[in-house]
């Protein structure tokens, strides 16, 4: 394919906002926009999105792009997605409109039926399909809930059909926001199987839904997208002429935002590893071709598939906050913006002794406690802002040892080094930070928007933009590698203090309490 004058479009629909990316051959960025939607609290540990919205602002941001670099749609040679993962949402399929607002990732609504799922001693049977430690972070309670609770769509029959009922014959779709983009953009119902994996009702050994899963959380099979591979040499369909982009680009690649992260990463063969700094964090192993089941608190997740070729698997280790704590830092008024936390963390020598462990929506991944809630352990009089502020900026470090301690008690390997990318990686001190507590050198890219890029990677090969890997292993370059500076007993020390924090935030969300 002639690639000078034509590109790769990605679209990252991410937790808050979303971002259109276009990457010339090199893997550079030709065009970029970006739009916030608004974040939805209805009740305590209740988080909602508006797909409408976010919808609109795709078109948007896809449209500023190209005309801000002066690109035209039929340039565009495909379009890859990448989406927040395990956001739920029900669409009519006449219409194409939502029944509900999208129940996000963070939501905990449902934490009360994954409590009864582990008292009627099922969690081991869901892990030993889907990989996935049971929890309401997953999409299958979210679609029961909605099923259960969304308002029945008025329709033109004579009374409201039922929703569960309309969801049986397939009248009313299930999606991940994978789906739901690729619905409005193809009119195709389609997921990846990196998005599949991620809602308890996915089989990632037999690589199907399951029966069983649909039946236990009761979301009809009929209603379910159909899977295919992350990056589809048959494409997922193509944009409509008439529509909003006025040519038919092809829909070629979608992949959950952390699996999009390790592709962009280039991290293709086992043992390749990356951590992705977002509203939370998330570490994924490769793991070839090879499930490995985890012992110490993990997810066993499907890395990434191309056409034609075996599903790559992944350790991941999800951790719910951690740029979101720099969030809070900011919506308590103790920092002005993000970008203000490096420097108010290097003036102070230490946290002077305190802790923050920011467990506002449970502890994910060792831990796996749906009741811890944010904690500050520590304080005195003599405690400023510059402290918390530093302390926030090292939980982002503990809580990513918490999990590769438990990688490399599962996978027996030991990360030598870790590729990171994501908001937070352009702070040097929290990359510093993050090198000296892991005691692993840290990798820094020179494009940290990698979850758009591995969309688009997995977009190009699937028409045959990028003919080979290896043509991306080629693109990726270092912008900074961090070593370890801090003495390992002194890493250690801090770290042990850190365990007795999280012990102290553990199960403090009482019974039907926030």
């Amino acid at each position: 394919m002639k690639t000078n004058e034509t590109y790769v479009g990605s679209i990252d629909q991410g937790t808050t906002g979303t971002r259109f990316m276009v990457f010339d051959h090199a893997g550079t960025v030709v065009a970029n926009a970006y739009e916030k939607h608004e974040q939805i609290y209805p009740e305590p540990g209740w988080v909602e999105h508006d797909p409408l919205e976010i919808w609109e602002n795709t078109q948007s941001v896809i449209e500023s792009a190209l005309a801000e670099a002066g690109i035209e749609a039929d340039q565009l040679a495909a379009l890859g997605v990448t989406n927040q993962r395990e956001t739920t949402l029900l669409w009519d399929a006449e219409t194409g409109k939502p029944v509900h607002n999208a129940i996000v990732w963070q939501d905990r609504r449902t934490t009360d039926r994954i409590e009864r799922l582990e008292e009627d001693g099922k969690a081991d049977a869901v892990r030993a399909k889907t990989g996935l430690q049971p929890d309401a972070y997953f999409a299958a309670t979210k679609a029961e809930w909605l099923l259960d609770n969304a308002e029945p769509i008025k329709t033109q029959r004579a009374r409201p059909a039922d929703l569960r009922d309309r969801a049986e014959t397939g009248e009313i779709l299930f999606g991940t926001i994978d789906s739901w983009l690729i619905y409005n953009l193809t009119g195709e119902h389609i997921t990846d199987v990196t998005n599949a994996s991620r809602t308890m009702l996915f089989d990632i050994h037999e690589m199907d839904w399951d029966d069983g899963l649909c039946e236990e959380f009761r979301v009809p099979r009929e209603m379910l997208p159909e899977v295919r591979p992350s990056s589809d040499d048959e494409t997922y369909g193509s944009t409509d002429s008439d529509g909003f982009l006025g040519a038919e680009v092809p829909v070629a690649g979608a992949f959950g935002d952390q699996q999009a992260a390790l592709f962009g990463q280039t991290c293709f063969d086992a043992g390749d590893a990356k951590n992705t700094y977002g509203t939370g964090s998330f570490f994924l192993l490769n793991t070839g071709n090879e499930a490995v089941e985890s012992e110490h608190g993990l997810l066993t997740t499907i890395g990434f598939q191309r056409s034609g070729e075996p599903v790559q698997y992944a350790l991941e280790g999800s951790i719910f906050v951690t740029g979101a704590a720099i969030e809070w830092l900011v919506d308590m008024d103790l920092i002005e913006d993000a970008a203000k936390t490096e420097n108010l963390a290097r003036s102070v020598d230490s946290t002077d002794g305190v802790y923050m462990v920011p467990a506002f929506t449970g502890l994910g991944a060792p831990h796996w406690n749906q009741r811890a809630r944010g904690t500050l352990v520590g304080m005195t009089r003599g405690t400023r802002k510059e402290h918390v502020v530093r302390a926030t900026l090292e939980a982002i470090a503990y809580q990513t040892r918490d999990v590769a301690e438990a990688m490399e008690a599962d996978s027996g390997i030991e990360v030598e080094s870790l590729r990171v990318d994501g908001g937070a990686v352009k702070n040097n001190f929290l990359c510093q930070l993050q090198a000296d507590i892991l005691g692993t050198d840290i990798v820094r890219p020179v494009v940290d928007e990698t979850t758009a890029l591995g969309s688009a990677y997995a977009a190009g090969l699937a028409v045959g933009y990028w003919e080979t890997v290896d043509e991306l292993r080629n693109n990726w370059q270092v912008d900074r590698e961090f070593e370890v500076n801090m003495a390992s007993d002194e890493a250690d020390e801090k770290y042990s203090r850190w365990q007795d924090a999280v012990e102290r935030s553990l199960d403090w969300a009482s019974e039907g309490g926030a």
